[in-house]
């Protein structure tokens, strides 16, 4: 008896070692996957542009007197190894000048700070409304249009309003900082999908699971801890992401409507006015904006390794 429970228990050791072995290629296969597809979409994109640039008439497509597609001189389509190039090459003529991607890395650098503080206000603020909301259906009646509302604000035009509010805040010794105005304009753009993710993986729960806690007696906090934040997960994670892409835009147009001086939205204007001098140079922020989006939303992702755990449906999906 004893050596054929001992057999058994190997049978589902090895069974187990070899569902754990199939689950970590099937997740380097996804990752490799990933890689591969991203690597191949920036190639397809480079090759749009370099066919193009060949094949396109110097002055663009035109339809009558609307201009649909660009035109294609080295003023406004520089090849891509020109740009490349440039990165490498001093940003000013100056003695002791930074190489280009050093000055767009700084400033790269600067903005996702800023992003990143934006990004978590927007994480309490968003989690605080779908929480608000969950508990109290009217509570979500009264704020969930308000909150979607709230997207259609333009921008640009909010920005300085910010700014102006911010300079006369003055509690003691504090003192409000041009940084903060733009922070707050990233959490801004940020909260939206948080809220919303958030809501809706508060409510996902099925119903017989709630009736569950509930005979059992559990109270709301024992409810809320131990089933609907952990089916939240699958929703939370690509709101998060979201809400780190939607950080790094809101801080880029809030550099560029309030002036901040050291971000990538700063040299996104400053460039562009020299794009008749150096039209390569004026496509380094731009990229440097994109890797910014890049790094927000896949550190994001780190944390999605962390609750991997609870991120199922996610997975499924």
């Amino acid at each position: 008896m004893t050596a054929t429970q001992n057999d058994k228990r190997g049978e589902v050791a090895v069974r187990a070692a070899r569902s754990s072995g199939a689950a970590s290629s099937r997740a380097r296969t996804r990752l490799l996957g990933g890689f591969g597809w991203g690597i191949a979409g920036v190639l397809f994109i480079a090759l749009i542009w370099e066919g193009y640039k060949f094949l396109g008439p110097d002055n663009g497509v035109l339809i009558g007197e609307l201009r649909v597609l660009p035109r294609t001189t080295d003023l406004a389509m520089p090849h891509l190894w020109d740009m490349v190039v440039r990165l490498a090459e001093p940003v000013t003529r100056a003695d002791g000048a930074l190489p280009l991607w050093a000055v767009v890395a700084l400033a790269a650098l600067t903005t996702l700070g800023i992003a990143a503080a934006g990004w978590a206000v927007g994480v309490v603020v968003g989690v605080a409304f779908a929480l608000l909301m969950q508990r109290w259906r009217l509570a979500e009646f009264g704020l969930l249009p308000w909150i979607v509302i709230s997207q259609t604000v333009p921008l640009i035009a909010f920005a300085p309003v910010v700014k102006s509010w911010g300079s006369r805040v003055e509690i003691g010794s504090f003192e409000w900082q041009d940084w903060m105005s733009v922070a707050l304009i990233a959490s801004y753009l940020a909260f939206f999908p948080i809220t919303i993710g958030a809501l809706k993986g508060l409510q996902s729960p099925d119903r017989i699971h709630v009736e569950l806690f509930e005979t059992y007696a559990s109270g709301y906090w024992s409810t809320l801890l131990r089933l609907r934040l952990p089916a939240a997960v699958p929703y939370l994670l690509p709101a998060l992401r979201l809400g780190a892409a939607n950080a790094v835009i809101g801080a880029v147009v809030a550099e560029v409507s309030t002036g901040l001086q050291g971000g990538i939205g700063r040299l996104l204007i400053q460039f562009a006015g020299q794009a008749s001098g150096d039209p390569a140079k004026a496509w380094a922020p731009i990229f440097g904006a994109i890797v910014l989006g890049l790094v927000a939303a896949g550190s994001v992702a780190l944390l999605g390794m962390i609750l991997k755990d609870y991120r199922r449906t996610e997975e499924a999906a």
